[in-house]
């Protein structure tokens, strides 16, 4: 039974400016039996927040004790209940801990057996007048390629509240696949061994990701906000596929895509969905008093129809008519969609809500890139591509090259790759009279700082891209030295009309603080992924400000 007390400590988290780091973080990894994943919370609304932990045993079942204070020492404890860890949600444990008050702060632990979890620290939504926002923004954490630091980092930044996961939180990849040469120099060679499909694979998939100390630290300092990508399931899923799964070895899609969000739900601090919806309509609106409303947005499983694989067309592409062709009957095919019809009524009801309140920010988490980046001529530029060992140019760099006499996208499996979607969305988010997005976006590795613009060219936002917690540049993985692929980051900025700045050489966060005047992103790098031992490096900051209607980089 819940112990309930009712004193309200109406602690609004912007009030008093950024929290204070938490002290908990020295204890950033479970050392004991049971609690070997640590603790996480989540997906919060004004007066009740998910708590989660997982519990390492044999049994069918545990009963699990979880309490929630005002304070870390729990000398005040608010909550408390009994849950049970069982076998058939892979003896996880997920509570909904209310009631609260509206932005308040609290302390939570989970006791099992004589054992007691590490504390974590969590907050609720906050109502009314809201000074500042911090969210990091973090996305692609692939364990094979090298500890995840910046979310190390993000457990102790002082300006963070809510951290925004906009998707790759694991990769499906086996242990000789992407990223397996590294994973075997480091010692994080992933588990299973080969590519996971099964409900079990994917179970044991995510007991690994959450067995790093980063991670572990993270999720018990910060509530999390979360949508997925690609990799929780397979690499480039939609609707009816994936380009990473093949139905004559690896069974049927839908029972693969299945068990894939069942371990989803069953790993992650997130609420199951509300009646009338299905665990693949994951979709989020959260409402930050008067200040902001963020829309998490899922653009995989719901809505999507199949990418353009540029192979397909190669013989084709032969000239600028041909090419215009394609552009206009291919990538832009209107019957290609990115969005489910039901993704876009929460979408628009969301916009349309934060303009009446007159909200100053209405952002938007996002997995994959939004702005246009068609791929400059870099052979015009003075880029040469090196050949390898063998003699040959890597198939990497001939499709950059290629891809840029053309003058094609950079990525189809991007909002790119679906031009029309693309243009119905921004008509949408007009319609809505939202012209002032702020797109915090995922999936690429790559920082990135772009200006938004409807298909006539008029503003819609700006667009925060924040590169790999540790999943390797573009540039850098295809085979470029470091200083061609700084180089190609320079030349993309002055190339590519939207894109304002980026960097492809580093790893890490985008920590974006805003108050009711203005915002700031700052780039958070970390000088290494290779080791847990690292110092974090501020590549850019990029205030932001109201301008004319709308928001902009501010000069």
């Amino acid at each position: 039974m819940t112990k309930l007390n009712r004193r309200q400590a109406l602690t609004l988290f912007g009030a008093a400016g950024a929290a204070a780091p938490y002290a908990g973080k020295a204890a950033a990894q479970s050392t004991g039996v049971l609690f070997r994943h640590g603790v996480a919370s989540g997906d919060p609304d004004y007066s009740s927040i998910v708590l989660w932990t997982r519990v390492t045993t044999d049994r069918d079942s545990m009963p699990v004790r979880w309490e929630l204070a005002e304070d870390e020492a729990f000398t005040d404890i608010l909550l408390s209940g009994e849950a049970e860890a069982v076998s058939d949600a892979d003896h996880t444990v997920k509570v909904i801990a209310g009631p609260l008050a509206a932005g308040q702060t609290v302390y939570y632990r989970f006791i099992a057996d004589g054992e007691t979890s590490m504390t974590g620290r969590t907050r609720t939504l906050p109502e009314g007048h809201v000074e500042r926002l911090g969210v990091a923004l973090v996305s692609c954490s692939n364990y094979a390629f090298g500890f995840f630091n910046a979310y190390q980092e993000i457990a102790s930044d002082p300006a963070i509240d809510f951290v925004l996961h906009t998707g790759d939180y694991l990769y499906e990849y086996g242990a000789d696949e992407w990223g397996g040469e590294t994973a075997s120099a480091i010692g994080r060679v992933h588990a299973p061994a080969h590519e996971i499909v099964s409900l079990s694979d994917y179970r044991t998939r995510h007991a690994q990701y959450k067995s790093d100390a980063g991670s572990q630290a993270m999720l018990a300092a910060h509530p999390l906000l979360a949508l997925w990508d690609d990799h929780e399931s397979a690499n480039n899923p939609w609707t009816g596929g994936a380009q990473n799964h093949q139905p004559d070895t690896e069974g049927d899609w839908a029972a693969r895509r299945e068990a894939s969000i069942r371990a989803y739900y069953e790993w992650m601090p997130i609420r199951e969905p509300a009646p009338g919806m299905e665990r693949a309509q994951f979709w989020r609106t959260y409402v930050f008093g008067d200040l902001a409303t963020l829309v998490t947005m899922e653009s995989r499983h719901t809505g999507r129809g199949r990418q353009v694989d540029y192979k397909d067309y190669v013989e084709e592409l032969t000239s600028p008519e041909a090419v215009g062709t394609f552009l206009a009957e291919v990538i832009g095919d209107p019957s290609r969609r990115m969005l489910s019809a039901e993704m876009e009524a929460t979408l628009r009801a969301a916009l349309e809500q934060s303009v009446a309140a007159g909200q100053p920010w209405r952002i938007l988490g996002n997995a994959i890139p939004m702005a246009r980046m068609p791929v400059p001529d870099v052979t015009a530029y003075g880029v040469v591509p090196e050949p390898d060992a063998n003699g040959e140019i890597p198939l990497a760099k001939q499709a950059l090259i290629w891809k840029g006499q053309l003058g094609l996208p950079f990525y189809t499996d991007t909002w790119d790759g679906y031009a029309a979607a693309r243009e119905n969305f921004y008509a949408l988010c007009r319609e809505a009279g939202a012209t002032d997005l702020l797109v915090l976006t995922g999936d690429s590795h790559s920082f990135w700082a772009n200006r938004l613009h409807d298909g006539q060219g008029r503003p819609m936002g700006l667009e925060l891209g924040t590169a790999g917690v540790s999943s390797p540049g573009d540039f850098v993985e295809s085979g470029w030295d470091e200083s061609t692929a700084a180089r190609l980051d320079e030349i993309f900025a002055e190339a590519v009309e939207e894109v304002v700045w980026t960097d492809n050489l580093h790893q890490g966060y985008v920590r974006v603080e805003l108050t009711p005047e203005a915002g700031t992103a700052t780039y958070v790098a970390v000088d290494t992924v290779l080791t847990p031992d690292y110092r974090p490096l501020t590549l850019r900051e990029m205030p932001i400000a109201r301008k004319d209607g709308g928001i902009d980089y501010a000069s």
